[in-house]
């Protein structure tokens, strides 16, 4: 038994460090940020708050949630998943099991694509897609920079399609994105043809999936994850179909893994032209993209 027990309750500090062991024990590298978010959702207080409260005791029923929350992430549950919440581009996003958790690297895709839009500011309106938008966190992201754009978010997940437009209602775009059920482009043939469509379509070989953290591996959609065993299927298909509803000039971007060499010689086998590929904050090719033939 631990001072604090012979003392009597433990405070706020004391049950994040005993947290933070307890998860680093689970080999969980984010153990301290881990146990900062989740103790912050059951006292209802930002991180920072923590450490102004740090002698605060905790009461019973903080406690027993605190621990809840605790054990699901012991079980290595995405804490986006247990708080129901991830933030992207600065914008909070209802997620859950039904769509993938928005990762950072995921933010170079809305700024390529932003970068793209804003260049053309002066014209009354500009058409985008989002293929695959999932939680609609890049579609919404998107809309919410771009004032002078339209976005059509296609899945071919229908769980996805449900929670999506509750983010775009959430940040106020849902007037500017429609979303739609298919896979890839398909949906958007017999369309208007478009400025620009964006994709973080499925990317992961099928032989990697066993080496992927558990978080990821166990929890999230393996249908917005795995793309054949050369992580290719989407992609190929998206990058050759993309040409048929692009505007001439318009543009093409993916996000990609560890495939990104084969995604630029497919990019060049089909005759797109201005490839250009971006590279994440670790060094690896992670957006590509390409002009369709004007």
């Amino acid at each position: 038994m631990s001072t604090a027990d012979k003392a009597g309750p433990r405070t706020l500090l004391d049950y994040l460090r005993l947290t933070t062991d307890f998860l680093a024990a689970k080999k969980i590298d984010t153990a301290r940020l881990d146990a900062e978010l989740l103790l912050g959702a059951v006292l209802g207080m930002a991180r920072v708050q923590l450490y102004t409260n740090f002698e605060r005791p905790l009461a019973r029923e903080e406690i027993d949630r605190y621990r809840e929350l605790v054990r699901r992430r012991a079980a290595r549950e995405p804490v986006a998943y247990i708080l129901g919440l991830r933030e992207f581009w600065s914008l909070d996003f209802e997620i859950d099991r039904r769509v993938l958790v928005p990762r950072p690297d995921t933010e170079l895709l809305v700024e390529t694509a932003v970068a793209v839009l804003k260049g053309r500011a002066d014209e009354p309106l500009l058409r985008v897609a989002d293929i695959g938008t999932g939680s609609g966190a890049v579609a919404v992201a998107i809309a919410k920079e771009v004032p002078n754009s339209r976005v059509v978010a296609t899945d071919k997940s229908q769980a996805a399609l449900e929670l999506a437009p509750r983010n775009a209602s959430r940040h106020g775009v849902e007037d500017r994105i429609e979303f739609v059920s298919g896979d890839l482009c398909a949906p958007l043939h017999g369309r208007e043809p478009f400025d620009l469509i964006v994709s973080n379509p499925p990317y992961i070989k099928s032989g990697e999936m066993a080496a992927l953290d558990p978080e990821v591996r166990d929890w999230e959609p393996r249908l917005a994850l795995v793309s054949g065993p050369d992580g290719m299927d989407a992609t190929g298909v998206l990058v050759e179909s993309a040409l048929e509803v692009l505007m001439p000039g318009g543009f093409l971007w993916v996000e990609v893994g560890t495939q990104a060499v084969a995604v630029r010689e497919c990019f060049r086998s089909n005759g797109y032209t201005d490839i250009r590929v971006h590279r994440d904050l670790g060094g690896n090719d992670r957006v590509i993209g390409g002009r369709k033939p004007a």
